[in-house]
């Protein structure tokens, strides 16, 4: 069974890498369930945004890269103060090692800290966001909601849709037409679609 690591730190936004958690460990649109590996700085519970308190399966000193096939990083209030550089290096570690790693949201300024965007084609909440960290890869910034560049799959804060589908894309779980009608289940652009009662 293959491995996606998960990084969790304060304030991780759980949201924002929840479609493509459930997807790799069930296996229900793929067929193939992967296992799920939640990784901290330490295996002391951390707190999500949105007030789950998550206790670290391994710490971030005994994530071996090449026993994984895939780091998944969300974005948090740490990364945008400053913070994360331990998940950016072992990023750095997966990518040294041909396995991917799919970043979101504020997980992207770490990367683009840590000088991991400069040659890959990316994208982020914004391109003046990623330019604030001081990186160089400004030439190589992609204004969409979802970027495969390489091994590595960024996305902004608001396509986790996205986000999952170019992840499943690139990991090869499922072929574009199986990814299209996924991302069309979230994205119907009829609102009929979607009534809402009021009671």
């Amino acid at each position: 069974m293959k491995t996606a690591y998960v990084g969790v730190y304060e304030t991780w936004a759980d949201w924002e890498i929840g479609h493509l958690l459930v997807e790799l460990r069930t296996g229900r649109f793929t067929g193939q369930p992967w296992q799920v590996v939640t990784v901290g700085e330490s295996t002391e519970p951390v707190v999500t945004m949105g007030g789950l308190r998550i206790v670290p399966d391994i710490a971030i000193v005994d994530v071996e890269p090449d026993e994984g096939d895939l780091l998944v990083l969300a974005g948090s209030a740490t990364w945008d103060d400053g913070g994360g550089d331990a998940f950016a290096k072992l990023a750095g570690k997966f990518l040294d090692d041909g396995i991917p790693v799919a970043a979101i949201c504020g997980a992207t300024s770490g990367l683009a800290r840590a000088g991991l965007l400069d040659d890959r084609k990316h994208t982020s909440a914004a391109k003046e966001y990623l330019q604030a960290s001081g990186y160089q890869g400004g030439d190589n910034y992609v204004d969409e909601r979802a970027v495969i560049g390489g091994d590595v799959i960024t996305a902004g804060p608001d396509s986790p849709v996205q986000f999952a589908r170019a992840t499943l894309q690139r990991l090869g779980l499922a072929d574009e037409q199986k990814l299209d009608a996924y991302e069309g289940v979230f994205h119907r652009s009829d609102p009929a679609a979607y009534p809402i009662l009021v009671g």
